[in-house]
């Protein structure tokens, strides 16, 4: 059962970008790069002599910024960025006008997949961001294999950009408050239009898979940079909140350089070359990744016992179209390795009930201080014509949320 809104209808994706005027791109272009005045930035372009569009730019996700520092890569040619609804808040007009492919996060959208190939027809750059999603811990976080068949089908080359310090300048846990960090931003063609035309889609995953990998903090250490601003740690345990020493969960906490527990009380230091140590005792992991890594392995372990699940009040914001969001107030919701998430609650008298089974969500949007409704964590949930944003009543959940997400749904293709 849908939300049922008063003579209001979803906005609606289904309609091909238009081609960006060239005009415009140079304008973006002259933007981006007044707004990088005063960063210290490096663009490394690899094996892109010679190359025109169209093409495809696949790029890693650390922040907003690398928005601007790909437009320096492409500008001031003609380009079409796939965006996820929530960009299109307050300013639908503006995505439309600057030729954004709208789309809602981890859903079945045939539309955008017609809209890429009618870009890459009129001879122009099509951008994504395979991932989807800013990256949490300065990894690489899950990329769909169905990105393998779309290059494919469309027979076009391959471009990579891998941001470096992006992560580390505004971390996704903490990005109000930037560092002084230099950017390094590498873009690669990574494929030839006659290599895609002579392997598989599985060849071409295997190239992506391989192409993205990176780790901020170790490209942090082997670059020697320190980050010496006194808040560097605060934020971080919503991406590391299981404490490996006690081993429990959502207890973990921050604040200037440390991070500890409000559990067992053990503490760890994020000295400024990016490592971990143990204040007192053993030091579990003094790479941030690592730790992540381990929470997720734990998560796994939990769904193999049979005894993961989560439910929880949780406070709902929808957004069916662009200009605001929508408060549908407080509403159930649970998430189980069978049944998936499904989300229950009322609007208007009449009730709702929305079903994400785990083949249909292949990753989870989680956002930490929100900044578009309010500044606390949250995770959403989108069908084809609406996204639910849920603010949890339990504390520094949503990162283990999205761990058993993708691993439900890695479970679920594997059965077929």
């Amino acid at each position: 059962m849908d939300v049922h809104y008063k003579n209001k209808k979803s906005y609606s994706l289904a309609h091909y970008p238009i081609r960006q005027p060239i005009y415009l791109s140079f304008l973006i272009w002259l933007l981006c790069k007044i707004i990088l005045i005063g960063k210290k930035y490096k663009i490394e372009k690899v094996n892109m002599e010679g190359l025109k569009p169209p093409y495809f730019m696949l790029s890693n996700h650390m922040y907003f910024i690398d928005f601007e520092l790909a437009a320096m890569v492409t500008g001031p040619k003609r380009i079409n960025n796939v965006v996820s609804i929530d960009g299109y808040y307050r300013r639908p007009w503006l995505m439309e006008w600057i030729g954004s492919i709208g789309t809602r996060k981890y859903t079945k959208d045939l539309h955008m997949i017609k809209s890429i190939s009618k870009v890459l027809k009129r001879g122009d750059i099509l951008s994504m961001y395979p991932e989807a999603r800013y990256s949490p811990c300065g990894i690489t976080s899950y990329i769909p294999e169905s990105l393998g068949k779309l290059i494919k089908k469309n027979g076009v080359p391959v471009v990579t950009i891998i941001h470096h310090g992006n992560h580390l300048h505004s971390p996704f846990w903490n990005f109000r408050k930037k560092r002084k960090v230099p950017l390094h931003t590498v873009a690669t063609q990574l494929l030839t239009a006659e290599q895609v035309k002579e392997m598989s889609w599985q060849e071409i995953n295997e190239a992506i898979q391989k192409a993205f990998q990176y780790d901020e903090y170790r490209y942090q250490k082997e670059n020697k940079i320190l980050i010496t601003e006194e808040f560097r740690a605060e934020g971080l345990h919503k991406v590391l909140y299981q404490c490996p020493h006690c081993k429990a969960e959502s207890k973990m906490n921050s604040k200037g350089a440390e991070l500890f527990c409000e559990e067992c009380g053990k503490r760890w230091f994020l000295r400024e070359d990016g490592h971990l140590e143990a204040l007192e005792g053993e030091t579990e992991f003094s790479h941030v990744p690592d730790w992540y890594r381990w929470e997720r392995e734990q998560v796994k372990a939990q769904i193999e016992s049979g005894t993961y699940s989560f439910e929880d009040e949780v406070e709902v914001y929808s957004f069916p179209r662009c200009w605001r969001f929508i408060p549908l107030g407080k509403a159930r919701i649970r998430h189980t390795p069978q049944e998936g998430f499904i989300l229950e609650g009322e609007y208007r008298g009449k009730p709702y009930r929305i079903q994400r089974k785990p083949i249909e969500n292949h990753s989870l949007h989680v956002e930490y201080d929100y900044c578009y409704i309010k500044p606390y964590d949250c995770f959403d949930l989108s069908t084809e014509k609406d996204s639910f944003y849920c603010y949890p009543s339990k504390q520094n959940i949503i990162t283990k949320l999205a761990f058993a997400t993708e691993i439900l749904h890695e479970a679920a293709k594997n059965r077929g």
